[in-house]
């Protein structure tokens, strides 16, 4: 029953998101390529072992990169594209 109920509130939910928002939800496990500008030109690029997170008040964004397997904090211009 709990099965049920979880498989439709999901698919209601999915029903009445955009396919933007649809990813962004389901962004776990994605990697993502994140590049840094200054000057609006990429100064560093980074790809991500799963999902890029921002905190609520914050232009910043946080990840494991991938080549290091270390925490990577960032903010300020930043491109975020998510790669297969």
């Amino acid at each position: 029953m709990k099965q049920l109920f979880f498989t439709l509130l999901v698919a209601s939910l999915f029903t009445s998101c955009t396919d933007a928002q649809q990813s962004k939800v389901l962004g776990f496990g994605n990697k993502f390529k994140i590049e840094v500008l200054s000057g609006g030109q990429i100064v560093r690029t980074y790809i991500s072992t799963g999902k890029v997170i921002t905190e609520k008040n914050s232009d910043g964004y946080y990840f494991t990169d991938s080549a290091t397997g270390k925490l990577v904090e960032v903010s300020g211009e930043v491109i975020i594209t998510q790669i297969d």
